[in-house]
């Protein structure tokens, strides 16, 4: 399997990593089968994403797409993380093999649950603004190690 040099770099150089104690939105998704499991911080001040950090158990390519998340979303209007998706978390990457692609999905989902959490705490019922929060799923067994 072969990963991009900018996938490589964030696997072993992740941006953004850790809790965020005073965050204001924090989602976390994953699947069991899988293993991969991300949980987003978000803390929003504003409207705009001030900081955010994540914690993600899975392979390299969990890491890499949560790591690239948060350096996509950070700076932006809520409005704008809202627009993240899979396929550009991928392109800034340099794209995934195949049997990668649900992590990106992983990442983006789990920035959406973080937004979600979001508007919860502000009294906002967030689905009409987010969407539902899916299960990512797999159509492969095992492909989840490095």
């Amino acid at each position: 399997m072969m990963y991009s040099e900018k996938v490589l770099d964030h696997f072993t150089n992740p941006r953004n990593v850790g809790e965020l104690p005073d965050a204001n939105g924090v989602g976390e998704v994953g699947n069991a089968k899988c293993g991969d499991i991300m949980k987003m911080y978000l803390k929003i001040e504003g409207g705009v994403i001030t900081d955010v950090r994540f914690k993600t158990f899975g392979c390299g390519a969990a890491i890499a797409t949560s790591s690239m998340a948060t350096e996509m979303v950070k700076g932006k209007t809520v409005e704008e993380a809202l627009q993240l998706s899979n396929k550009a978390v991928m392109e800034a990457l340099d794209g995934l093999p195949p049997v990668k692609v649900h992590c990106s999905v992983l990442a983006e989902q789990a920035v959406r649950a973080a937004l979600s959490d979001y508007y919860t705490r502000q009294g906002i019922d967030p689905e009409p603004i987010v969407g539902k929060i899916q299960e990512v799923d797999h159509d492969h067994e095992g492909s989840c190690g490095i």
